[in-house]
């Protein structure tokens, strides 16, 4: 049901439990319950579910919100920011968080295969982001940030670039690239240095630059937005594919 794009997981397997799900003319109860999607027919409340159009879209997330569908203590979430502007948008899944203090460039999509590529480790689709600190950086600073930390599980937490951006007197902005998706990765790595996060905005996703779009505002990529970071995540796979070989 979420690959069809009507409901995240979660809500599906609700509405499976409680007997409001048809497959091929009998009611399941079982969330695990195979299905081919090409072939069956499933329902809800008596009507089938067909596949909707394929939708990506680009958020400015604001700060405060959470990338849950809902939260177990009651932090509004990206989907209020959705709804607020379309009652007649099928379900879309945000790809990877941004967690409640950050903000910036989050993509959603009903395309789950799509999804799945743009998020997927191997792809190692960089990501931009400009982050605010309470010091003023030096170069011993940003080159610690790319030599990486090392946290309590020995795992190795580093970017793939760091700079400077501009400073004032007490904090500065640097411009901090990853290309890989562990959760927290900016903020650990820096309260691991002894250095506070005042903000931290996603600017870019591969070539998709978040751009001039309003805090809080989304809007549908364009088909050329679509075919670059398209192009991209190929151009990674076939890259990280040969770098193996």
């Amino acid at each position: 049901m979420s690959k069809l794009g009507y409901c995240s997981r979660s809500q599906a397997a609700e509405l499976i439990r409680a007997g409001r799900v048809g497959l091929n003319g009998s009611t399941k109860r079982d969330p695990e319950t195979p299905v081919r999607i090409e072939t069956d027919c499933i329902v809800v409340d008596g009507h089938a579910i067909e596949s909707p159009q394929k939708i990506y879209i680009m958020m400015n997330k604001p700060r405060g919100l959470v990338t849950t569908a809902s939260d177990e203590k009651g932090r509004e979430t990206v989907y209020e920011e959705l709804r607020k502007a379309t009652e007649f948008l099928p379900w879309v899944a945000p790809l990877g968080r941004l967690d409640k203090a950050s903000e910036g460039l989050l993509l959603l999509t009903n395309d789950s295969e799509w999804g799945a590529r743009i998020i997927a480790p191997e792809t190692h689709l960089e990501k931009t982001y400009h982050v605010q600190i309470r010091a003023v950086a030096n170069e011993e600073l940003t080159t610690a940030i790319v030599d990486g930390v090392k946290n309590k599980n020995g795992e190795i937490l580093r970017a793939k670039h760091a700079r400077l951006l501009r400073a004032g007197e007490k904090n500065c902005w640097l411009e901090i690239v990853l290309d890989e998706g562990k959760n927290r990765q900016i903020r650990r790595i820096l309260e691991s240095l002894g250095v506070e996060v005042l903000r931290l905005v996603r600017v870019a996703i591969g070539p998709l630059q978040l751009g001039t779009l309003a805090k809080g505002a989304f809007r549908a990529l364009t088909k050329e937005e679509k075919t670059v970071l398209d192009h991209a995540i190929s151009a990674k796979k076939s890259f990280t594919t040969k770098d193996t070989k």
